[in-house]
């Protein structure tokens, strides 16, 4: 296949996956009027609704114009050389392949990020700020960009540059060593994520002594769960929004509750929120993720080894010297509708668990709290209750509102 064609065929999954997407968006944005589900009445009051729909229809117009422009950017960025271009610079600085390499992706990321920014700020200060969730300080959106840049260059660029030796040194067989490296960084990040990475932008402290956490604690002794270790994280510092995660396994596993979601809930529905999470760990949702996420990892780098060494997708891009990371952003583009499916199967089954996490809920606490924590989260945040189903299915990694609630009360 000659360069020229794969050309073509990059610029037209670009153009159709951002088509396929504003159909959604625009599927999406005709059910914003519907009336709300006589099941979810108790959700928004007349006004709570009407900001609701407000902000649903802000962000989807807000949603076109920056999801256009970076369209805009990228397909310039393929028509006027580009990456041939920033080839150039990177190889006036280097002559080693790594090193290029590393430029490369530097210049491509950091500058896209810089261009984008404009974007998120206003995001951020004035659309959230309008809604009432915003409580980011400019200092804050600032250090954060920054933060996020050094993990960018140093894990980012670190597991690139092994990639890129493991392929100087093994060629085609590069994808193995680098599956195996992947597959470690994966499982240590999952264990280690929030003693490592979350103290760079928030505060974790202990759950304190009290009714909450012995109810917590009288809950997890009930069902078997070994916790040793609850935390309040200082969510308040850049959203009202609420939220709860489960991370790592083993003595390293702990649920981190956001205080905005120990402020806005009562005792009972924290303990259900809580619940639901340690479903997770007990259907052994999070192993299952972490495999998938290894096999798919090492299903792409596999196909990717077959590729990359392809002339053509260098060419294609409009690199005339053909090198490793030139390939690696054709086959990115050229793989992303089999990401595309492979993302549809995994929010399926995220969904699916979803609601095996709830009925462990419910069948190891109780289901009304749960369904009362949801709706206020739901009213809170200003979230969609009737999504279309197209949207839904592409693009949600939770069941709706109304599907849980019917779930929880059945």
């Amino acid at each position: 296949m000659s360069p020229q064609t794969i050309f073509y065929i990059i610029i037209a999954i670009l153009s159709i996956d951002f088509i396929v997407d504003k159909i959604l968006d625009s599927l999406n944005a005709k059910n914003f009027d519907n009336p709300v589900p006589e099941a979810l009445a108790d959700v928004y009051d007349k006004e709570a609704y009407k900001k609701s729909q407000a902000y649903k229809k802000t962000n989807y117009k807000f949603s076109n114009i920056s999801s256009l422009f970076s369209l805009c950017l990228t397909l310039g960025f393929f028509f006027f050389d580009g990456f041939e271009y920033v080839d150039e610079i990177a190889r006036n600085i280097s002559n080693n392949e790594v090193i290029i390499a590393l430029i490369f992706f530097g210049i491509i990321t950091f500058a896209s990020d810089i261009i984008t920014t404009p974007f998120s700020y206003y995001h951020t200060f004035v659309i959230e700020e309008k809604y009432g969730f915003n409580k980011t300080s400019k200092k804050t959106f600032f250090l954060d960009k920054l933060k996020g840049w050094l993990m960018l260059t140093v894990l980012g660029g670190g597991i690139l540059a092994l990639i890129i030796w493991f392929y100087q040194i093994a060629g085609a067989n590069f994808w193995i060593y680098a599956w195996i490296m992947v597959a470690v960084f994966t499982i240590f990040m999952n264990m280690f994520y929030s003693k490592i990475i979350v103290p760079l932008f928030n505060k974790q402290t202990p759950l304190e002594d009290g009714s909450l956490k012995t109810k917590i604690e009288n809950y997890a002794a009930k069902v078997g769960f070994q916790l040793d270790n609850i935390f309040v994280i200082d969510g308040s510092k850049r959203s009202t929004k609420a939220n709860a995660y489960f991370s790592g396994f083993g003595k390293q596993k702990r649920i981190t509750l956001f205080d905005t979601l120990v402020n806005d809930l009562e005792e009972e529905e924290i303990v259900a929120v809580l619940a639901h999470e340690v479903g997770h760990y007990k259907k052994k949702h999070i192993i299952f993720n972490i495999v998938a996420s290894i096999i798919l990892t090492g299903i792409t780098l596999f196909i990717l080894s077959l590729f990359v060494n392809v002339p053509e997708l260098s060419l294609a891009i409009g690199v005339n010297q053909p090198s490793f990371h030139a390939g690696l952003i054709a086959f990115g583009i050229l793989y992303s509708p089999i990401s595309e499916i492979t993302g549809l199967i995994m929010n399926y089954f995220s969904r699916k668990f979803e609601y095996q996490a709830d009925d462990f809920a419910k069948n190891t606490y109780a289901g009304e709290p749960l369904v009362t924590s949801l709706k206020k989260l739901s009213k809170n945040s200003l979230s969609n209750l009737t999504p279309h189903p197209a949207y839904v299915f592409v693009h949600y990694s939770h069941p709706t509102l109304l599907e849980r609630f019917t779930n929880l009360v059945k």
